[in-house]
């Protein structure tokens, strides 16, 4: 992690996540401060999750789960560790950013260590493990962007700061999974070089795994 530094830089962020000469782009994703981290892209911020953000979060999650027909249930939704947020995410070499605008959170992601939660279906009944020394793999999830502002380039933003908060931990691999019924977050990450590695169906719904490396 980068040393605490609350003074904006005139740095921007590339997909690859390295820094360089501002060009003071609306459209760039500009490096505000160091730790806890922080992000200007135009008119949205990006800054790390707190406690008060819970709600929001959650009822975002949920806003866009409904939006694709997942639904409590099913084998594939689950939001159990929207309720461990400090374990799962913030004290275990992990990141949750949300992305506001107007005063109002309007886009989220997180970075989870990929041995903390079981994969597939084994997701859906809240399975938890404390993690290890060894850093490796993270997964990127939770990547969420309003119905009413997508299209935007908000969920790039979320994803090119995750990508650089992953590669400042020194993990080697990025993984992730969506389902079949998420076309625009699959294209989102196939953009950043992410590549499918299978394919399970979970209660009729198909999820695809995908990774990338760092």
């Amino acid at each position: 992690m980068g040393p605490a530094d609350g003074a904006p830089r005139h740095e921007h962020t590339t997909p690859g996540g390295g820094y360089g000469d501002a060009e003071n782009s609306p459209r760039t994703l500009v490096r505000v401060k160091r730790e806890p981290p922080e992000w200007a892209f135009a008119e949205l911020r990006l800054r790390r999750y707190q406690a008060a953000d819970h709600a929001t979060v959650l009822a975002l999650h949920r806003e866009g789960l409904a939006q694709v027909g997942l639904r409590p249930g099913d084998g594939v939704y689950y939001d159990h560790d929207f309720f461990r947020m400090e374990d799962i995410y913030l004290r275990n070499d992990g990141e949750f950013l949300v992305a506001e605008t107007g005063g109002q959170i309007v886009a989220m992601g997180g970075l989870r260590r990929a041995d903390l939660v079981p994969g597939g279906r084994a997701r859906a009944f809240g399975g938890y493990a404390p993690g290890t020394p060894a850093l490796d793999a993270v997964e990127m999830v939770r990547l969420r962007v309003r119905p009413t502002v997508q299209r935007r380039g908000y969920g790039t933003a979320v994803v090119q700061a995750l990508e650089e908060r992953a590669r400042e931990y020194g993990y080697r691999i990025l993984r992730a999974d969506t389902t079949d019924l998420q076309a625009p977050a699959l294209a989102l990450y196939q953009k950043f070089g992410w590549t499918e590695t299978r394919r399970e169906v979970i209660g009729g719904i198909v999820n695809i795994y995908i990774e990338k490396e760092l």
